[in-house]
């Protein structure tokens, strides 16, 4: 019995490989490294390079590992690229999970976690945000994860398959441990940008948009450290493996930081006064955007370990101090 990790190379789903090895879980990653890296698979999970565009490929690894449950995070994540390449994102984000949904109920997978998105709510008119509000995506990004939503209720209903949904708000920071960490090329987050710059890897960083109808006029996010997120999966997954019904939840610390707020913690813990340059606002960012995280905490008992704003940012910090040295590593994998 094994649990497949898509896209276990990447920034969550290295952590997630993480917690489940730390849970004495056994997991297989597939992965087309395309934005992950092979260091970032922690020793103890199966790597398998291959694209899960590839179902014969997947259905192949589901049966030689035994797996038992899927843990989908594969897929493209910037908003504004989902704006300039839309078709690019909804053959990422929603005709390859379909098909590995496929490849999941024909291989008999009962348990599959979906990595979905704050997104799906668009601009939300209350803060913070029920799992029942309004769905209503700004960005073929929001539109794509909510589709593949769409794909895994009906799927639930037509098959023996159940699944849970996490509606991720902004993930941040790093393993505490230092295994792992915010890794991809040109990374477009607003603490893993702001890090960068206090370590001198930018020369400067922009915030997009300043006369937003928030108190300083930036946008307004709520900021989950990332392993507490994989923490939130885990949750999630013993749910399932008890028999709990599909469900969908929010996962964030219901507060919201602004983008100002966010750059003067990375400078206070730094102690680096870097640039910052103010630009025109980006398509398809809300102005504000808070979880709404009292049904994960009361139907899942989940609780954050590492909710605090300046903890987050050191273990960023940190993160880029270390993640120069792990790439020119030679691969084990």
């Amino acid at each position: 019995m094994s649990v497949l990790v898509t896209g276990g190379a990447g920034y969550i789903g290295s952590h997630m490989v993480l917690e489940l090895l730390d849970a004495g879980e056994k997991v297989v990653v597939i992965d087309n490294l395309s934005t992950g890296f092979r260091w970032a698979v922690a020793p103890g999970a199966a790597l398998v390079v291959a694209d899960i565009a590839d179902t014969d490929r997947v259905k192949e690894t589901i049966r030689a590992h035994g797996v038992t449950a899927i843990i989908h995070f594969a897929g493209s994540i910037v908003v504004p690229d989902s704006v300039t390449d839309p078709l690019g994102y909804y053959l990422n984000n929603t005709v390859k999970s379909r098909g590995l949904i496929a490849a999941a109920v024909e291989t008999g997978v009962k348990n599959f976690i979906f990595s979905s998105t704050a997104a799906v709510y668009g601009n939300p008119k209350e803060n913070p945000v029920t799992e029942t509000a309004t769905l209503a995506p700004m960005s073929p990004y929001g539109s794509s994860k909510l589709m593949t939503e769409i794909m895994l209720g009906d799927t639930s209903k037509a098959h023996d398959f159940r699944f849970v949904a996490l509606r991720y708000f902004n993930v941040a920071g790093a393993d505490p441990k230092g295994r792992s960490g915010q890794s991809t090329p040109r990374a477009t987050h607003l603490i893993k940008v702001a890090c960068e710059t206090a370590s001198g890897k930018r020369n400067h960083m922009e915030v997009f948009g300043t006369d937003y109808p928030t108190p300083d006029g930036t946008c307004i996010r709520d900021y989950i450290q990332v392993s507490d997120l994989a923490r939130a999966h885990s949750v999630a997954l013993q749910y399932l493996r008890r028999g709990g019904a599909s469900e969908i939840f929010n996962c964030g610390y219901s507060k919201g930081y602004s983008v100002h707020e966010v750059i003067a913690a990375v400078k206070r813990v730094s102690g680096v006064d870097f640039k910052v340059v103010l630009s025109p606002p980006r398509a398809g960012d809300p102005a504000a955007i808070v979880a709404a995280s009292a049904k994960i905490r009361s139907e899942l008992g989940w609780q954050p370990e590492h909710d605090d704003l300046d903890r987050i940012v050191a273990q960023a910090l940190a993160w880029e101090q270390r993640v120069d040295q792990l790439k020119a590593e030679p691969a084990t994998a």
